[in-house]
C-alpha cells in the first residue's frame, strides 16, 4: 500500500495510491472521525488496517499528476540519521568515521537528530543554504516508525515500522563558521551537525509505502543521479547495521512514536569523495527500489553568505 500527503486546490489531504491515481482518505472514510493525515493514521491503532480496505473504491479518483505530492509526513517529531553506515561511504570519506575488521559485532550505530523545519517534498527546491560553498546529496533509505517503541529486541523491531521512504541527506560539507575563529575542541564536529540542518535539507517521499510491500528491507537497489549522472548506484544490503538493529538500538536511547523518522545511512558515491558537489539548479533523483523516485532542484546561491565573526 503507498499512501501519500498533497496539496489540491489549497487544501491538504492524504490519499491512498493506486496505478496514477488517488483515493482520497477523508472523503471515502466509512464512518465517523476520519483520519486528517499520515500521521494520524499511524496513531490511531487498526486504522492503517481500514485505510487498506478503500483501495476497492473505485469512484472519485484523483489524477496524480493534478495535485502537488508533499512529504509523506511534513512535520515528523523526531528525524533521525545515521553516519557512516556503508563501509565504502567511509572509506571514501577518508576513513574518519573509522571502520573496524567487523563493525556490526565490535562497533554500534551513530545516530543524529534532524530539525523537522529541514523536511521538504518531492518536486520541491532545495534552498541553497546561507552559510555553505559545497552543498553535497546523500540518497538514504528512510524507516517510518508505525508505534510507540521503547528498548525493542532486534527481532521484534521490524514490528514497530509501519514502513519505509526515500530520503536524501542534504549536506554542507563546508561552513563559513570557521573563517577567522579560534578553534576549540570538537569544532569539527559541531560544523558538520549544523551542516545537516538547513532549511530543506531533508527532501522526503514521494511515498510511505507498507512495510508488506517490502518484505527485505535489506535487498533494496538504489540510485541517485544528478542530471541524469549516475553518482550513487547500491544496494541495501551493503548496510552495516540493519533496519531492525538500528531501531532497536535507538529504541535503548529515546522512546519512538509514530511517525518519527530514521534515515538509515548513505551509500559511496558522494560529492565530497571527488569534490564534484551539487551546483545551482542540479536536478538530484533519488530511486530506491519499489520506493519510487524523489526528485528536487538544488536553488540560487545567495549573493552573499552568513558569516557570523564578520565584523
Amino acid at each position: 500500500m503507498k499512501l501519500l500527503t498533497y496539496k489540491k486546490d489549497n487544501s491538504i489531504s492524504c490519499g491512498l495510491v493506486i496505478d496514477s491515481s488517488i483515493i482520497d482518505i477523508p472523503s471515502n472514510w466509512q464512518g465517523d472521525n476520519a483520519p486528517r493525515s499520515i500521521l494520524n493514521i499511524l496513531e490511531r491503532p487498526g486504522c492503517l488496517e481500514k485505510v487498506c480496505s478503500l483501495s476497492n473504491t473505485t469512484e472519485n479518483m484523483i489524477p496524480i499528476d493534478s495535485v502537488k505530492i508533499l512529504a509523506p509526513i511534513p512535520r515528523p517529531g523526531k528525524i533521525l540519521a545515521l553516519a557512516g553506515n556503508y563501509a565504502k561511504h567511509i572509506i571514501e570519506g577518508g576513513l574518519k568515521l573509522g571502520l573496524t575488521e567487523s563493525p556490526r559485532t565490535n562497533t554500534v550505530p551513530r545516530p543524529f537528530i534532524m530539525p523537522s523545519t529541514a523536511v521538504i517534498g518531492d518536486g520541491d527546491t532545495i534552498a541553497y543554504p546561507m552559510y555553505s560553498d559545497e552543498v553535497d546529496y546523500e540518497l538514504e533509505l528512510a524507516v517510518i516508525i508505525g508505534r510507540k517503541t521503547r528498548c525493542v529486541r532486534i527481532d521484534d523491531a521490524l514490528d514497530h515500522v509501519a514502513g519505509y521512504t526515500i530520503v536524501n541527506d542534504v549536506s554542507a560539507r563546508s561552513v563559513t563558521f570557521k573563517e577567522a575563529r579560534k578553534q576549540r575542541p570538537w569544532d569539527e564536529f559541531y560544523d558538520w551537525l549544523n551542516g545537516k540542518w538547513s532549511d530543506g535539507f531533508c527532501p522526503m517521499g514521494p511515498y510511505l509505502v507498507t512495510k508488506d510491500e517490502i518484505p527485505d528491507p535489506q535487498n533494496l537497489t538504489m540510485k541517485l543521479t544528478v542530471n541524469d549522472e549516475v553518482r550513487q548506484d547500491a544496494n541495501t544490503s551493503q548496510m552495516i547495521y540493519h533496519v531492525a538493529d538500528i531501531v532497536s538500538f535507538i529504541s535503548h536511547i529515546m522512546t519512538l512514536e509514530p511517525g518519527d523518522i530514521i534515515a538509515t545511512g548513505t551509500p559511496h558515491g558522494v560529492g565530497m569523495a571527488t569534490g564534484n558537489f551539487l551546483k545551482p539548479g542540479d536536478i538530484i533523483k533519488c530511486q530506491i527500489e519499489n520506493l519510487g523516485t524523489l526528485t528536487n532542484t538544488l536553488g540560487e546561491k545567495p549573493e552573499k553568505l552568513y558569516k557570523p565573526l564578520e565584523a
